[in-house]
């Protein structure tokens, strides 16, 4: 066997995924629209997973199709054979005091040329500090939903918004590094922190006012391929970031920056 490719060489082919939260259509959304489309077509990826989400399409020929207002899709180049939404409870519910948003996943199963490729857009609702307990409760939702409908013999992608650090609990749940939030669930995660982002241009505010007590100030935009049986195997995964919006830029592109991975693999 060799050690350097313990399941035999990688594919000669890849596939390239972007994850972004766009922000929706706050803001200046006209000039923002554009840079998005720009930011888009200058990475080419295959599949976009976009969180708060305004109904682009991106030039994408496949799309998920979701009720009216929902956070998240995915955009595919290849066609979309199987799709489910599903709302991520946890913490109290908004209408009480202390309350929090449910989060919400969206799974889609592409048609890709070496055959099934699951993904999930997600946005982990609880966005405030002192939300830790309820992003735990909403990650453990979203690990029993990723087992319920995905298989273990092709590749899985979790793609995100999550509002936590990185060395968060949460975060370290879906990476292994604490007690897992499913037996069994294991991943290889790239992403990037608000915190080590680079500043924000003159005059953008991504928070909406809501401040720096109420964010978590590394929250984590997230692609991460989790492995369960033979589609654990061999993955290897390569991301790049881009900031939102050149540095003279009066707005920014999206909420926070956007995360492009390049995955081979030996599937």
């Amino acid at each position: 066997m060799n050690g350097a490719e313990p399941y035999g060489p990688l594919i000669g082919t890849g596939v390239r995924v972007l994850t972004w939260n766009v922000w929706g259509e706050e803001g200046p959304y006209a000039e923002r629209a554009a840079r998005i489309e720009k930011v888009v077509r200058d990475l080419s990826p295959d599949v976009v997973a976009l969180q708060e989400w305004a109904g682009q399409r991106l030039g994408y020929e496949h799309a998920a199709t979701l009720p009216a207002r929902a956070p998240v899709t995915v955009l595919s180049r290849w066609p979309i054979v199987r799709q489910e939404d599903r709302l991520l409870p946890g913490g109290p519910p908004p209408q009480e005091k202390g309350g929090v948003l449910p989060g919400r996943a969206l799974f889609c199963e592409l048609d890709g040329p070496r055959g099934p490729l699951q993904v999930f857009s997600v946005m982990i609702g609880a966005y405030r500090l002192g939300d830790s307990q309820a992003r735990q409760e909403q990650v453990r939702a979203l690990a029993a939903f990723v087992r319920e409908v995905t298989s273990r013999r092709h590749p899985t992608l979790v793609c995100g918004d999550f509002n936590a650090p990185p060395d968060s609990d949460e975060m370290r749940m879906l990476t292994g590094r604490a007690a897992t939030p499913c037996r069994g669930w294991c991943s290889t995660t790239r992403g990037r922190s608000r915190a080590t982002a680079a500043p924000a241009a003159p005059g953008a505010t991504p928070t909406r006012g809501r401040g720096p007590p109420c964010i978590p100030t590394g929250a984590s935009t997230t692609c991460s391929a989790p492995g369960r049986g033979r589609a654990a195997r061999g993955i290897r995964c390569a991301a790049r970031w881009w900031a939102t919006a050149p540095s003279p830029a009066p707005t920014t592109t999206g909420c926070w920056r956007s995360c492009a991975t390049d995955l081979q693999g030996t599937y």
